[in-house]
């Protein structure tokens, strides 16, 4: 495989979307379909040497960032990891089922790649500091809270905090890609 900075920002260029997903199952206009997705996934794969164990991953996460739950949903259910965990606990918030959101996040437990998210978050909300509290709590993500927030955004309909939680959201994708390919 390739330099994994380099393998990372080549997936994510390969996924790209000029909006990022929204918190809920909202299907965006410019997702790909699942066989456009595939039909850029499968020939990068060969190139980049991805191995057949991480391809369900990725191809998972494709899915996720393109709000194809439901193809998302079948591939991730099927891995059996703390990142596989990991994106069907994202699926589930987005479609929203927070309770099965939060059992399949107590399946991810404690992640490798949390305490990079949790820098990562800090960073963002360095000016919403009830917010950072909320999901950073001594250094650690709080995926839980998360979950809350997303609920209450998405049923509340406070466009700052959707906005900010799309972002926080975004950083997550982007942090457990990365975590993916550097594995």
């Amino acid at each position: 495989m390739a330099n994994a900075p380099d393998i990372v920002s080549e997936f994510k260029t390969l996924i790209a979307t000029g909006e990022i997903p929204r918190l809920g199952p909202q299907r965006r206009a410019d997702a790909l379909s699942v066989a456009e997705i595939d039909q850029k996934l499968i020939p990068w794969f060969k190139t980049a040497k991805i191995s057949t164990q991480t391809q369900p991953l990725l191809r998972s996460a494709a899915f996720l960032w393109h709000d194809h739950l439901d193809e998302s949903h079948t591939l991730s259910q099927d891995i059996e990891t703390r990142d596989g965990s990991w994106l069907h606990g994202i699926m589930h918030r987005r479609e929203p089922d927070y309770g099965n959101a939060k059992y399949w996040f107590r399946r991810v437990g404690e992640h490798g790649a949390f305490p990079r998210l949790a820098e990562r978050v800090t960073e963002l909300l360095k000016k919403d500091r009830p917010l950072g509290e909320r999901l950073i709590d001594h250094g650690n993500w709080q995926s839980f809270a998360f979950i809350d927030d997303c609920e209450r955004a998405e049923q509340g309909k406070d466009a700052t905090l959707n906005a900010t939680l799309r972002q926080i959201q975004a950083v997550e994708f982007d942090t457990l890609v990365e975590h993916i390919l550097s594995h």
